[in-house]
């Protein structure tokens, strides 16, 4: 199943974020389909209007799982160069809200956000390119949550974006998750806005 472009609130389309449905072949004995296939996700990347080379030249550095309780929010996270990441990420248990915020200064969509549930049922995943914020709501009582991301993890790159900036106003669906405040780490509690990172130059050209 080709990947699909998501809309923006405003109903615009956000060049960068792919929703990816994979086949899933099932039966009464279960179901059976491939998570990760090179080269579909590269077919997906140029079919989106990503130079060939560029998407030909992606690679994927280390793979992430977490496990989080029904209302935890993570994020939203994001890294600068020189070890920017790209996430692909999928819920292999319960569901999550899924989130991406283009902090490319220069896109037309820049400070805009868009959604997806991703679930144990719906088997989608979500590609978050680099030069976007990311994070995910837990909406079921536990879900593990799997992701590719195309550079190592380093401390002095990683950044945070505050969850409710009024600026983006993202609806995360809090009530669907059965929590009026989500349950956050410190550092997600404590995270900047938009202006204050952009203030501190830590957006993207």
């Amino acid at each position: 199943m080709p990947a699909e472009t998501l809309l923006m609130v405003s109903g615009q389309p956000m060049a960068g974020p792919l929703l990816i449905t994979p086949q899933v072949f099932g039966d009464d004995r279960g179901f059976f389909y491939e998570s990760w296939n090179e080269r579909r996700f590269r077919q997906d990347l140029i079919a989106a209007g990503v130079p060939a080379a560029e998407a030909e030249g992606l690679q994927f550095r280390q793979d992430n799982h977490s496990r989080s309780s029904r209302g935890v929010l993570r994020g939203l996270h994001f890294q600068l160069p020189p070890e920017p990441q790209g996430k692909l990420v999928r819920c292999s248990e319960g569901s999550i809200f899924d989130v991406a915020v283009d902090l490319r200064c220069t896109s037309p969509s820049y400070g805009q956000w868009v959604g997806a549930t991703l679930s144990s049922e719906n088997h989608q995943q979500l590609w978050v390119p680099v030069g976007f914020a990311h994070g995910f709501l837990t909406l079921s009582d536990v879900a593990e949550v799997q992701y590719k991301a195309s550079g190592f993890w380093n401390r002095d790159c990683e950044r945070s974006l505050r969850w409710d900036d009024p600026s983006m106003a993202i609806d995360w669906p809090l009530p669907q998750a059965g929590v009026s405040e989500p349950l956050l780490a410190a550092k997600d509690a404590e995270a900047p806005d938009l202006a204050a990172l952009v203030a501190a130059g830590e957006v993207f050209p």
